[in-house]
């Protein structure tokens, strides 16, 4: 559904350390620069972009935005939100964990993060269904 996504961020240099580890943990590579001194993530034809406001102004996040991301397994969960507070995020809804998904009935393990302009993150692992 998604072509991509853009995130503002007034310190460009923290937030492609942060995405950088926290994207290694899930399978995806490191941010391109762009001629704007943006940091491109490409991942199965979907871009996540991350700069300064085009505007000029400064990077804000949603209130009540949350950008969720896949992982290959509950283990890449933890290896995320690890990676995530070692670089510059923080937490966000305490440590991951094995719930049943309001959204699709099955069970998944799920973590949450800030990055460091404030964005509202998550990792979700779908467990197998029995």
């Amino acid at each position: 559904m998604f072509r991509h996504m853009v995130f503002g961020a007034d310190d460009p240099e923290a937030a492609r350390v942060f995405y950088d580890a926290t994207f290694a943990a899930i399978g995806v590579g490191p941010g391109v620069p762009d001629p704007n001194g943006r940091f491109i993530y490409r991942h199965e034809g979907q871009m996540l972009i991350i700069g300064r406001p085009i505007d000029g102004q400064k990077a804000t996040h949603a209130n009540g935005g949350t950008l969720g991301f896949f992982a290959p397994s509950a283990e890449a969960v933890h290896a995320w939100q690890t990676a995530g507070l070692t670089n510059g995020g923080s937490l966000c809804e305490g440590a991951p964990k094995e719930r049943i998904s309001p959204a699709t009935g099955q069970m998944v393990t799920v973590a949450y993060l800030r990055d460091p302009t404030g964005n509202k993150l998550c990792v979700v692992y779908e467990h197998e269904q029995a």
